[in-house]
């Protein structure tokens, strides 16, 4: 499968199916833009598309938030999960009012020098707001490729080589390639999915080299799954964080201790969270940073 038969293939079907989010309304800002792309990176789209909207009213600039007081970025963070995502946003925040004059550069290089900025959210800034080319890979990029045009079920876990693939089958022209990449990456969302693709839904179906081979069954190493969350650390320390958010002052050791039955476990808890700069320990009390 080539770049310009994937072009034809995709951008009529992401014309007529794309979903309508805030982030890719015309005059969203590359701020938004960025931020969009920091809260999706292990949040579900529904839950991110009410919440940037909310963020972005509050602070609309890397200046606003810069300035603002970091337990009231984490309280906005809230339920979405890995808030030390919100801490890396805003220190972001910082690093491009200083660097850049508040204005998020355009270069997949100086936006990898941002702190918490990683190659995926670099690439997806430049190619989505900035409308260069580049290949943007996520999940579900890689497991649209690697059925469409490698013949495996599944993408196996990340790796460099995967740039090259997916740079492979972009279109020379900016305009097309951009498409492409944003199309790939919804088609893998709402059609090549994991568990359940709907092959008979999507464009790509008569030149899959999956469907062609039978769909047979991925042999290689997939991707490691993610320990259960119920009665994790993760838990632990998300069931702190939510008590801290609800109130206005420090929370005691012994306020803290009923929250969570296995005592050893919340003291590590409290003590990872401490680490990663989420809350701040002073004596017998925890707060959230100012």
């Amino acid at each position: 499968m080539d770049a310009d038969l994937l072009h034809a293939r995709l951008a009529p079907w992401y014309a007529e199916h794309r979903r309508d989010l805030p982030w890719r309304e015309p005059g969203f800002t590359a701020w938004g833009t960025l931020v969009s792309e920091i809260m999706l990176q292990q949040t579900q789209v529904a839950r991110v598309r009410t919440a940037i909207v909310e963020w972005l009213d509050r602070w609309p600039t890397p200046a606003d938030l810069a300035d603002a007081p970091t337990h009231e970025v984490l309280r906005a963070w809230g339920t979405l999960g890995y808030p030390r995502r919100a801490l890396r946003l805003q220190d972001a925040a910082r690093a491009i009012v200083e660097r850049h004059g508040g204005v998020v550069p355009d270069d997949v290089a100086q936006l990898l020098a941002l702190p918490g900025i990683g190659d995926y959210t670099a690439r997806a800034v430049a190619v989505f707001h900035f409308q260069q080319r580049h290949p943007v890979v996520d999940t579900n990029v890689r497991r649209v490729v690697a059925r469409a045009v490698q013949g495996q079920g599944d993408a196996g876990p990340a790796a460099r080589a995967d740039l090259a693939r997916v740079e492979a089958l972009l279109p020379d022209d900016v305009a097309e390639a951009g498409t492409v990449s944003i199309a790939l990456m919804e088609l893998g969302a709402l059609v090549c999915t994991a568990r359940a693709p709907r092959c008979d839904e999507c464009p790509l179906v008569g030149d899959c080299a999956w469907v062609a081979a039978g769909k047979p069954a991925y042999e290689g190493r997939r991707a490691p799954r993610q320990a259960a969350f119920a009665g994790s650390d993760r838990q632990t320390r998300g069931t702190v964080l939510r008590a801290l958010r609800g109130v206005d002052v420090p929370l005691t050791l012994a306020e803290l201790a009923p929250l969570w039955p296995d005592a050893e476990q919340l003291s590590r808890a409290i003590a990872s969270l401490a680490d990663d700069g989420l809350v701040v320990v002073e004596g017998e009390a925890v707060r959230l940073p100012h």
